[in-house]
């Protein structure tokens, strides 16, 4: 799988053509979560857990594969010059359902430190945007994720 995710890295920013693989949805969605993660410019352990966590959960990726996964997320995410180069793969990889559930993830991974960012919220916005998620949606991913985290805000 890792000599998959480097050669869809080497491609990255400029597109060219890359194949569609499994592989290349896992490290866009990976970059995704780990740009949000990043947002506010300061990476916690209870966000890198939850990063981990919500890979393992949606590749069934664990050890070494899960390591791999996650430094090919911040690797990618590192390289690359818009979220359009990984939100292009997930909009063609997954259907709608399976793009409102990233959104989920995406706010859970926001959520793990207990704490919501502007610039969180606007990556949030932003990917769905780019993959189609209905703003409807969108708020209710982040009032289920934020459901249990004291003084988050409910809705937008």
């Amino acid at each position: 799988m890792f000599e998959r995710v480097l050669s869809f890295l080497k491609d990255l920013p400029g597109g060219g053509d890359r194949r569609d693989t499994g592989d290349e949805l896992q490290v866009a969605a990976a970059a995704l979560l780990y740009h949000v993660m990043n947002a506010d410019g300061v990476r916690q352990d209870a966000e890198w857990e939850r990063f981990k966590h919500v890979l393992s959960q949606a590749y069934g990726v664990t050890g070494n594969a899960l390591e791999a996964l996650a430094a090919a997320g911040e690797k990618a995410d590192n390289e690359a010059i818009d979220l359009y180069a990984f939100t292009s793969v997930l909009k063609r990889h997954l259907d709608m359902d399976a793009r409102r559930v990233f959104i989920g993830l995406m706010w859970e991974v926001v959520y793990a430190d207990g704490d919501l960012h502007e610039l969180e919220d606007n990556i949030v916005w932003r990917v769905a945007e780019l993959i189609g998620v209905e703003r409807a949606d969108r708020i209710e991913a982040r009032r289920r994720a934020s459901a249990h985290v004291p003084g988050a805000p409910k809705d937008e």
